[in-house]
C-alpha cells in the first residue's frame, strides 16, 4: 500500500470487537497507526493495549477509571493523553488527524461518539449495530450529507455487503436487481431446547456460544434470536430495502454467512470460519484484501452445511424486532433499550432467559415511541423505555 499509514481510532478496544480488530491490526504494522483506543471503564486492560500500540490518546467513559489509567500511565512514562466521558469519545472520534474509526462499543452508548464520526465524514466500520437500531433514518442521513463511508462489520452484514454489486450502504439493493437478502443464524446454544428447558438456561450456558468468540451481551442477544432481530433492522437501514425482503435461515455451522437472492434465481453467498476477524479484515482494508489471520475454510472438512427456519414461538425476539422496524417512529430505540436493561438483568441473575422477551414486548406496549427529528430527543425515548423496562424487573421480583 502506497501513501502514508492510516490513522484510526478504536471504539471499543477492549471487547470482543476492539481486540479482534488490533490483532489484524498487529498483521500490518506498516499500514495502520493507533490515533486513539476508548473503553467504558476497564483501565487496566486498556492499559496493556495502551502500552502495545502507544496511541495520541486514551478515552474511558467513566471518570474514575480514566484517572486510574492516567496514573498509571504517567508512571510508566508514557506520552498518550487520558480523557474521559462522552464528550472526548466524540472528539477522538472526530478527531481531524483520523481517517477511520471503527465503531465497536456495545449498545446505545456507541450511538453518539460513532455519529460524531459520522457527522466529520470520517470512513467508519460499523460494528455497533445499536447506532442504527436506535437512530435510523437520522444516522443514514449524516452519512449522506457528510459524504462519510459506512462499511459494515458484522459479519452477516460485511457479507451481504461482498454479494451486492458495488455500491454505498443506504443506496437501495432493489436497484440492484435484488430479490431477498437472506441473514443467517447459528441459532444459538439453545436452538434445541424445549420451552421446558429454556425456563432453566443460566447465562453461564447462554455465553458460551457454539460458534462465534463474542461478548457477553452478543452472546445472550445470540441466544435469544435478538441478535438476529437487530441485525435485520441494521439490514433494512443500511441497504434501504423493507423488513419484508429480508429473511432470516438457521444455519448452525455458521459458515455461510448471509446470502443475497436475485431476480433471476441467482443467490450469491460469502463463506469462511466463523471469526470476525475475517470482516474487521474486509472492511479495514475495502476495496483491498489484506490477511485477517483467520483460519482458512477447508471444504475437505465440511461434514454438511444444514439450514432450517427460525422458530420464533420458543424464540419471540426475532418478530418483536420486526414488527418494531415495520411500526417505524422510535420503536426499534423502545426495542433496544429494554432489550439491554433485561440481558443486564439476566447475566446479573435477577431475571429467567424467557423474561428478556416478556419484559421487551411490555415495554414496547407501554411507551410511546414518536418520530424524532434530533439525537436528544431519540435518547430521551430511550431513557423512557429503560425506566419503565427496570420498573417491570422490580414487579417480577
Amino acid at each position: 500500500m502506497a501513501g502514508s499509514p492510516q490513522q484510526l481510532t478504536l471504539l471499543g478496544a477492549t471487547g470482543s470487537i476492539g481486540t479482534q480488530t488490533l490483532a489484524v491490526l498487529a498483521l500490518h504494522p506498516a499500514r495502520y497507526r493507533v490515533y486513539a483506543l476508548t473503553a467504558g471503564s476497564q483501565w487496566q486492560a486498556l492499559a496493556a493495549q495502551c502500552e502495545t500500540w502507544q496511541p495520541r490518546y486514551a478515552v474511558l467513559a467513566d471518570e474514575q477509571a480514566a484517572l486510574s489509567l492516567r496514573n498509571h500511565l504517567q508512571a510508566l512514562g508514557s506520552q498518550t493523553e487520558v480523557l474521559a466521558g462522552d464528550a472526548a469519545l466524540a472528539q477522538v472520534a472526530a478527531a481531524a488527524e483520523v481517517d477511520t474509526v471503527v465503531a465497536a462499543i456495545v449498545g446505545a452508548a456507541g450511538v453518539r461518539p460513532t455519529l460524531a464520526a459520522v457527522h466529520a465524514g470520517k470512513r467508519v466500520l460499523l460494528a455497533n449495530k445499536e447506532a442504527l437500531v436506535v437512530t435510523g433514518q437520522l444516522f443514514m442521513d449524516a452519512v449522506t450529507a457528510s459524504g462519510a463511508q459506512l462499511l459494515p462489520v458484522d459479519s452477516e452484514h460485511n457479507a451481504i455487503f461482498q454479494c451486492l454489486p458495488p455500491c454505498a450502504p443506504g443506496q437501495n439493493a432493489r436497484l440492484a436487481g435484488v430479490r431477498k437478502l437472506l441473514l443467517t443464524a447459528s441459532g444459538g446454544p439453545f436452538r434445541t431446547f424445549t420451552a421446558e428447558q429454556l425456563a432453566t438456561v443460566t447465562p453461564e450456558q447462554a455465553v458460551r456460544h457454539p460458534n462465534w468468540n463474542m461478548g457477553p451481551k452478543i452472546s445472550v442477544d445470540s441466544a435469544t434470536l435478538m441478535n438476529k432481530g437487530l441485525e435485520l433492522i441494521e439490514a433494512c437501514w443500511l441497504f434501504s430495502v423493507p423488513p419484508s425482503l429480508i429473511d432470516v435461515v438457521v444455519h448452525p455451522q455458521s459458515v455461510l454467512h448471509s446470502m443475497v437472492e436475485y431476480d433471476d434465481g441467482s443467490v450469491l453467498a460469502q463463506l469462511g470460519t466463523p471469526d470476525m476477524k475475517t470482516p474487521i479484515a474486509c472492511a479495514l482494508a475495502w476495496p483491498e484484501r489484506i490477511d485477517s489471520g483467520a483460519r482458512r475454510l477447508d471444504f475437505t472438512r465440511l461434514a454438511g452445511l444444514d439450514f432450517e427456519a427460525p422458530d420464533e414461538t420458543r424464540f419471540p425476539c426475532l418478530q418483536l424486532a420486526r414488527e418494531a422496524m415495520q411500526a417505524g417512529g422510535t420503536a426499534t430505540a423502545v426495542l433496544n433499550a429494554a432489550n439491554e436493561v433485561a440481558v443486564a438483568a439476566f447475566l446479573d441473575h435477577r431475571l429467567d432467559f424467557p423474561g428478556i422477551p416478556v419484559v421487551v414486548a411490555e415495554t414496547l406496549a407501554r411507551v410511546a415511541a414518536p418520530a424524532c427529528t434530533d439525537v436528544d430527543a431519540v435518547m430521551a425515548v430511550d431513557a423512557a423505555a429503560r425506566q419503565v423496562a427496570t420498573a417491570q424487573l422490580t414487579a417480577r421480583t
